[in-house]
């Protein structure tokens, strides 16, 4: 019989956490651990009255001879694992009694029982009528597994307990046991499975109250230290410890209780019904608890705006428009309209970082003549001119790169950044080549032509990545094959390029071409 009811418990708790997720399917990051957590942990005392049903019991539903009520009291804490399955840890204690005149004449006491168990519990109420349905209602069923401790003395039938006819703790009272070696020991311990219901109303965010009724099956015939069959000389013969089968069934006791729980955990609050009857939860007013919650309550619906919506949305979202001047360069003198002072200067011209055209040779004659001190270098850009695919400077700037080298002898505490940019015709990797040649170029023509410290040029390319015009029109391709060089003291380790603009799509890379493409450009 205790292998029995073990075995069946561990399969009772088994199929209850393998329908868990089945029955209460929880979203990921959205259940009990997610964001919306839930408060799962209760307290429930339980004032109870007792009942015994075995071999001393004359009627199930009145009081025999010399029998009076019994009580009991029990304490449990609870786990609720999902709205429909919990576990709960179970103490209880109180006293036992009952009698029979026919055959027995005796009756029998047991005070202060001593009772533990773990119990699995299975709520019906949303299975049955679903979660928004008697919302404030739990109805449990429960099966446990525990031992139960006890002292019973059977007494003759009207001596006024005078007559001791046997007690449970006697010299072999282990034997009740099966397995303890405890002579005279107060209490004889047994096996127990408690069988119940429990009706529970949610009164407020933290109170419950409700009904609790519980059979407990004993396994033993001899809780009322009597194991059947009768007789006179029943209790005079010690062979009741000697495990002997009686005519009688195994002993059980019941309670009914009024079960008052206490629902612990943060924040505590229950749902509430809205202007239109339906039940509304809002997690973020606090914790509701497991008991009568269904987690998949506190996750809001999608939002499926309409097309109206979605338009206002839209455009309350927008950005700012950009000032189009920032994309332009109508002179194309490397400066953009929104920063360029001089917005109309002729082609090829030598200007100031805010657009102004200024005479090179002019201003190198105003330094020999002023002797600025040598701390101070005025930043220039220069467009030097390369035919298509080409890496040759042409003619005409080569005047300009000349007047760059006797700058940069006379002020050796300047140097020069070379910056090369292309159409977009072609792959990215040919463009950033095709700029490096010539940078390089222009470089080579530095050195050749006397400047006296080659390492204060610094080379930049960036192929068709930053282009002055759309590359959609021959005029602006044109504008877009250039290579600029930008005058800056020596102190200045860090490039100041200002950051090009995309007017068109970036092509997708072209890793299966060769570096080497060949393309009109």
């Amino acid at each position: 019989m205790k292998k029995v009811n073990f075995l069946s418990t561990l399969l009772i708790v088994s199929f209850a956490l393998t329908k868990i997720n089945a029955q209460a399917p929880a979203p990921k990051r959205a259940g009990y651990e997610g964001p919306n957590k839930l408060n799962t942990w209760a307290l429930t005392i339980t004032p109870a009255l007792t009942q015994f049903y075995g071999d001393l019991r004359q009627h199930d539903f009145k009081l025999g001879p010399e029998e009076h009520l019994t009580g009991g009291l029990g304490l449990a804490l609870h786990k609720q694992v999902s709205p429909i399955f919990g576990a709960s840890l179970n103490f209880w204690t109180g006293n036992l009694n009952g009698s029979k005149q026919r055959i027995y004449n005796a009756h029998f006491e047991s005070k202060g029982f001593l009772q533990t168990s773990i119990n699995a519990h299975a709520n019906l109420k949303p299975i049955l009528f679903g979660y928004d349905k008697l919302k404030r209602w739990k109805w449990d069923v429960y099966v446990g597994y525990g031992y139960m401790w006890f002292n019973s003395k059977v007494y003759r039938l009207g001596t006024n307990n005078g007559t001791l006819l046997i007690s449970s703790n006697t010299n072999r009272s282990s034997k009740t046991a099966g397995e303890w070696e405890r002579d005279g020991s107060t209490y004889t311990r047994e096996i127990v499975v408690p069988i119940g219901s429990a009706i529970h109303f949610e009164v407020s965010p933290r109170i419950d109250i409700g009904l609790d009724f519980t059979l407990n099956h004993v396994n033993s015939e001899k809780l009322d230290v009597t194991y059947g069959g009768g007789g006179a000389d029943q209790y005079p013969r010690q062979d009741i410890w000697l495990f002997r089968k009686g005519d009688s069934k195994q002993d059980k006791w019941g309670s009914v209780g009024l079960a008052i729980t206490y629902k612990m955990g943060k924040s505590a609050v229950m749902a509430k019904k809205d202007a239109k009857g339906n039940w509304v939860h809002d997690p973020a007013k606090g914790r509701y608890h497991l008991r009568y919650t269904n987690p998949l309550a506190l996750i809001p619906p999608p939002y499926n705006p309409t097309m109206k919506e979605a338009d206002s949305i839209a455009k309350a979202n927008m950005p700012k428009p950009v000032d189009p001047r920032l994309f332009t360069d109508s002179d194309g003198d490397g400066v953009a309209d929104l920063f360029d002072k001089e917005p109309s200067t002729p082609a090829n011209s030598i200007v100031s970082g805010g657009g102004v055209a200024m005479d090179l040779d002019k201003y190198i004659k105003d330094i020999i003549a002023r002797n600025l001190p040598k701390e101070e270098c005025e930043a220039m850009f220069g467009n030097i001119e390369f035919d298509t695919d080409k890496a040759i400077v042409k003619d005409p700037s080569q005047q300009i790169l000349r007047q760059v080298i006797d700058l940069l002898n006379l002020r050796p505490n300047c140097r020069a950044i070379i910056v090369g940019h292309t159409d977009a015709r072609a792959s990215d990797n040919y463009n950033v080549q095709l700029s490096k040649r010539r940078v390089e170029a222009a470089k080579r023509y530095l050195i050749r032509n006397g400047l006296q410290d080659p390492s204060r040029i610094t080379l930049e390319y960036y192929g068709e990545l930053r282009p002055l015009a759309d590359n959609k029109s021959v005029e602006g391709m044109s504008r877009n094959r250039r290579v600029e060089i930008r005058i800056l003291p020596m102190n200045d380790l860090r490039s100041t390029y200002p950051a090009g603009f995309r007017t068109g799509k970036k092509k997708e890379q072209e890793a299966t071409k060769p570096a080497r493409e060949k393309r009109q450009r």
